[in-house]
């Protein structure tokens, strides 16, 4: 049987700590999925519920070789706009 080494030591050790972790995590979120309410209060009848919310759309930003000045000279390179 082989000895075990320092590295598989740490590698178990280190899912150990993840497991715990995740478990940590996942108690937390099943808390805080028990306090929610099922069902949304709807109000008024026939008006729709304010559960969608307008979308912010941001434009995609893209890299382009643009030239500038900077001190009196010039320079060029890759910009974000």
């Amino acid at each position: 049987m082989n000895a075990p080494s320092r590295r598989t030591f740490l590698g178990l050790a280190q899912n150990v700590v993840a497991a715990a972790a995740v478990g940590a995590i996942g108690v937390r979120f099943i808390e805080a999925a028990e306090a929610m309410p099922v069902a949304p209060d709807l109000g008024q009848v026939g008006t729709p519920p304010d559960l969608l919310t307008q979308v912010q759309w941001r434009r995609r930003r893209r890299r382009r070789w643009v030239c500038w000045w900077h001190r009196g000279r010039r320079r060029c390179g890759w910009r974000w706009i």
